[in-house]
């Protein structure tokens, strides 16, 4: 395994596996949740996504299992090609895997002097060397204050936008080289994470998808199946939270002209479920980690 799964037993038992079940893993990753989710099937089918080639290579399907590389915003219409159309469980693990945070080539790491890359499919277009060398200042400006939270983002974006007047920013030790009078005394590897996770949901759409992840999981769960997500920022977790309270990405309740509920789940978490200290000890990934559960319920009509 590339990892140790993260919240690997409540994962479980929030899919409540039937045997003979039809499961998705989402995010393949390590492989971790998937081998866990195929030990309980018996006649049972999981199918597992990946968008990384090198995550899936050389991995071995089974009787129960089949790898698809792509990515998971695509589910409901790689499903249908399989000949499925409704599934009892929908697992997604978010968030970038150990292995390529460590492969120093990939460019996710501020660890490691590499070309400026992060994308999770090698085979995309968009680079994070792309965007911070193209993208308008305005355009950067907003990239780094919503998916990054950087409380300075006007003057990351513009000092950017002043240093690749003179200088290509190719790699990550140029942008934090490039930016070193932004980043704070305090918290300088908390800030720079901050940078390098806007880039990265940047280049990799990873908001857009994971909104299209949850509506084709209204689409394709049957009544009575889970669904199951592990967040690691609060960007996600909140458009995770408000889809399966309410339906929606807003978070506003929707009811029908009787006044009825109308959200297509019934959330099992009342709070995420965050992993224990002694989880975070033995794994430094989990530390962030946000597991909420739903169950796919009928609407009334």
């Amino acid at each position: 395994m590339y990892h140790n799964p993260v919240l690997l037993k409540e994962c479980i038992e929030g899919l409540e596996i039937k045997e003979n079940g039809i499961y998705v893993d989402a995010t393949f990753g390590g492989g971790g949740h998937t081998e866990e989710i195929a030990k309980k099937l018996n006649n049972g089918k999981l199918i597992a996504f990946d968008q990384d080639k090198d995550a899936i290579n050389n991995k071995q399907e089974s009787k129960n299992l089949k790898i698809i590389h792509a990515n998971f915003r695509y589910m409901r219409k790689i499903l249908n090609e399989q000949g499925v159309t409704k599934v009892d469980g929908i697992l997604a693990d978010l968030g970038v895997s150990s292995h390529q945070i460590d492969t120093p080539e990939r460019g996710f790491s501020i660890r490691f002097n590499a070309a400026l890359d992060m994308r999770m499919n090698k085979s995309s277009v968009t680079t994070a060397a792309e965007i911070v060398n193209t993208y308008p200042v305005a355009r950067l400006q907003k990239m780094f204050s919503a998916y990054g939270e950087v409380t300075n983002a006007a003057t990351l974006a513009h000092t950017i936008g002043d240093v690749r007047q003179h200088k290509k920013i190719n790699t990550t030790s140029d942008l934090i080289i490039a930016i070193e009078g932004c980043v704070p005394r305090n918290g300088a590897n908390k800030y720079l994470a901050q940078v390098f996770q806007a880039l990265r949901i940047e280049v990799n759409q990873e908001i857009d998808s994971l909104k299209d992840l949850l509506r084709e999981s209204k689409e394709v769960l049957n009544e009575g199946g889970r669904l199951v997500v592990i967040s690691y920022h609060s960007l996600e977790d909140r458009l995770v939270k408000n889809y399966m309270r309410y339906g929606n990405f807003e978070g506003i309740p929707d009811k029908d002209v009787y006044g009825r509920d109308m959200c297509p789940f019934r959330p099992l978490t009342k709070k995420p479920v965050e992993p224990t200290e002694q989880e975070i000890e033995q794994n430094s990934r989990a530390r962030s980690a946000k597991l909420r559960i739903a169950e796919r319920i009928a609407i009334a009509s």
